[in-house]
């Protein structure tokens, strides 16, 4: 038995409603039924021999996407001079965010914290959590259990990593736009998530954080203004803290949109 069919016959087995699915052929298919079956589950332990496979999966996978080093981050436009004094850099890069190798990547995360569970959905809970394996939703689930409540808009929690070349996930909640409108008050919020990520990551010593755009996919935050506030927060944060332990920042992007609204303001 090869290791997908084993990894995938260890999750199936684990539920009886899905003894009737069958396992496609194809490596795409079972990629994918694998990380499917991964999205739904709930946590709670596995064997060793699972996670070993897991493991060894994961990374497999990584290295056919490509490892992106912090020094190869240079993307659309890099801005390098605004903190000089203080040797701070602001970068833009575009691409998929857990192939970044930087010390903490963060995650836009859900009041319950335990990753999308939507199979094979296309928002970066799902992402991060499908590439780091199922040890992350169970550490946020430790961390949930731990705090007794779902966790508030604009805060910020740190994980491990597990598969993802990165060595941490930084997980914050933001604001939910339903009519796409943001108030006052949650333009507020989105920029505590960033501010309290700055100082998650600055209290535990990090030298690199990459951002995706909060709040911006399925919670309805309107691009431009979500963009002009994570920047501005930054830029504020690293002016008043110029001892932070973070040196570089990374705004990541997947649509084109925004690569164009961060490369405008960071190059303004």
């Amino acid at each position: 038995m090869n290791r997908l069919d084993y990894l995938i016959q260890y999750l199936i087995a684990e539920e009886p409603q899905y003894s009737e699915i069958q396992i496609p052929e194809d490596l795409q298919g079972k990629r994918d039924l694998f990380r499917a079956l991964r999205n739904v589950r709930e946590p709670k332990p596995v064997s060793e021999e699972f996670l070993r496979l897991q493991d060894e999966e994961l990374q497999a996978q990584l290295q056919e996407k490509g490892i992106v080093e912090l020094i190869d981050i240079v993307g659309v436009c890099r801005v390098e001079k605004f903190f000089a004094p203080t040797g701070k850099q602001l970068s833009l890069w575009q691409g998929d965010i857990t192939r970044l190798r930087v010390d903490a990547i963060v995650n836009a995360a859900n009041a319950q914290m335990l990753g999308c569970f939507h199979p094979l959905h296309k928002c970066i809970d799902n992402a991060i959590h499908s590439a780091a394996g199922v040890q992350l939703r169970e550490e946020c689930h430790r961390l949930m259990l731990q705090q007794g409540h779902p966790e508030p808009t604009g805060q910020a929690k740190i994980t491990k990593a597990y598969n993802l070349p990165c060595k941490y996930v930084i997980h914050t909640v933001g604001p939910i736009i339903p009519n796409g409108i943001p108030t006052e008050s949650q333009k507020e919020q989105l920029a505590s998530s960033y501010h309290n990520i700055m100082v998650c990551a600055g209290e535990n010593g990090l030298g690199s954080v990459a951002f995706c755009c909060i709040s911006t996919g399925e919670f309805r935050f309107p691009n431009q203004l979500a963009a002009e506030i994570a920047v501005q927060t930054v830029k504020d944060y690293l002016t008043e803290h110029p001892d932070c332990s973070v040196r570089q920042v990374v705004f990541n992007v997947f649509k084109d949109e925004d690569r164009d609204i961060y490369q405008r303001l960071l190059l303004s």
